[in-house]
Parts: structure tokens; C-alpha cells; sequence
């Protein structure tokens, strides 16, 4: 018995987000790529994830761990997997890990990254990608807040309700924005992230760049630990999941 991780890259456009839910509306990426491991390996494999990914958001680092008897040699776990998935999830690397190693406890910190488009026009090809924002923002205020949410906070404010997680206290070693013509990023990196935190926090620094909220409004949302002060939550299509670290 062998236990291996894999990073997957995909376009979550099409799917109702990571888990196998009985009344999800569409294919989800555990469904399928646990259809494509069975398919290669006879056995009844359910992966395990680093992050539970929501309907529409993509990942470029996602990790997935699971045992398995299978034969196939570790090099060629990539390129075996991806004759049996679909375009739009592609298996970049594995390897054999000890037993104990589990995708999402195991890890040390994500990196998300969220994409804003600050424009009147629309992006064609990048619709699934980014949230278009048509009002002109004041990035150095969005710099200025981002700049507020480093270090261990409680992010209450910042966790969407019905989150089953009852500690909401994280560590956030990195928050940056960047801009490349019309495209903003935001860029987070934690030792874990709440539901739906990413997307609140890209919503709030938006409001923050419209002038309904000042960069100087973000200490005290943090310090009211209530998800009604802070800003809308932006879209799942300008979410994705960089990468995981070990």
C-alpha cells in the first residue's frame, strides 16, 4: 500500500466546487477524479484535498493525497491520470509520501490569489477568471488596508455564515496588492483560510478602493469579530489556489 500526493491544476467553471455533495448542482472535482482513479486502478479511491475549493473557483496548486495498491510507477502517476480526466483538470506532479501525510492537515500554508478587473470593458477571455469592477478604486487604499490583516487576527468578520469551524483565529504571512494595468491582485498567504475569508476580504478591500470604506475602517472590522461590518463577498470566478506549502 503506497500513499501518494498530487497536485492538480483546474478550471473550476464547470463544477460545483471540490466535495462530492449528494444534491450538487453538477460534477465536482472529487467526484470526477475519484471516478478517474478507480478507472486506473480498480479500487474505490476518495481523495483527500488541501482545500475544499467552492463551486467555480480554479486551482493552479491544489494537493490531494489517498493509498492505493496500484502498481503504477510514481513518474508516471501525471501523465496516467491525465489520459483519464477531462481537459480541464490536468495532474502536474506525484509523489509517495508516509503514511501519515494528509493533504489538508499536513500543510503548513496556502496561497490564494484573487483577480479583479478594474475596467469598463469586459475581458472576453478572462470572464471566468476575475471580477470585473467598472468604478474606478483607489489602489493606494486597498494597499493600505490589505496591509492591516497581517499577522494572527480572529477573522469572524471575515467567515461567511454556516461555517462549521468554531476557532476563527488565523495567521496571514502575507498580503499584497498588485497591479498590472487594468488587472489587480490580491495575494494572501495563511496557515489556514475560513469560509469563504478570501472572497470577503477581496469584497471589502473593493469597497475599501470605492470610498464606502476606509483603509482605516479595516483594524476596527477585525476587532468586531461580526461578518456585517465587513464588505460584500466578491465572486467565486476571480478565486484561485496557488499553491500549498509542506
Amino acid at each position: 500500500m503506497l500513499k501518494l500526493k498530487i497536485t492538480l491544476a483546474y478550471d473550476g467553471t464547470s463544477y460545483a466546487g471540490w466535495q462530492i455533495q449528494p444534491a450538487a448542482h453538477g460534477p465536482t472535482i472529487q467526484g470526477v477524479v475519484a471516478a478517474a482513479l478507480t478507472r486506473l486502478t480498480g479500487e474505490k479511491i476518495i481523495p483527500v484535498a488541501a482545500g475544499r475549493t467552492d463551486a467555480g473557483v480554479h486551482a493552479r496548486g491544489q494537493v490531494i493525497s489517498f493509498a492505493t495498491l496500484s502498481r503504477i510507477p510514481v513518474a508516471r502517476w501525471p501523465l496516467a491520470l491525465n489520459s483519464v480526466l477531462p481537459q480541464d483538470i490536468a495532474a502536474l506532479a506525484a509523489e509517495v509520501v508516509p503514511a501519515a501525510f494528509h493533504a489538508r492537515y499536513s500543510a503548513r500554508w496556502k496561497w490564494y490569489r484573487y483577480t479583479i478587473l478594474n475596467s469598463s470593458q469586459p475581458d472576453v477571455f478572462g470572464r471566468y477568471y476575475s471580477w470585473q469592477v467598472r468604478h474606478p478604486l483607489d489602489f493606494a487604499a486597498m494597499r493600505q488596508g490589505a496591509a492591516c490583516l497581517m499577522g494572527q487576527h480572529d477573522f469572524s468578520s471575515f467567515c461567511a455564515a454556516g461555517s462549521p469551524v468554531r476557532h476563527h483565529v488565523r495567521e496571514i504571512y502575507t498580503a499584497e496588492l498588485s497591479r498590472q494595468g487594468d488587472l489587480i491582485y490580491l495575494d494572501l498567504a495563511a496557515n489556514g483560510f475560513l469560509y469563504h475569508m478570501v472572497r470577503i476580504i477581496a469584497g471589502t478591500l473593493v469597497a475599501i478602493g470605492r470610498g464606502s470604506l476606509g483603509a482605516a475602517d479595516m483594524p476596527s472590522i477585525l476587532a468586531a469579530c461580526c461578518r456585517q461590518k465587513a464588505g460584500p463577498t466578491a465572486p467565486a470566478r476571480g478565486l484561485c489556489l496557488e499553491k500549498v506549502a509542506y
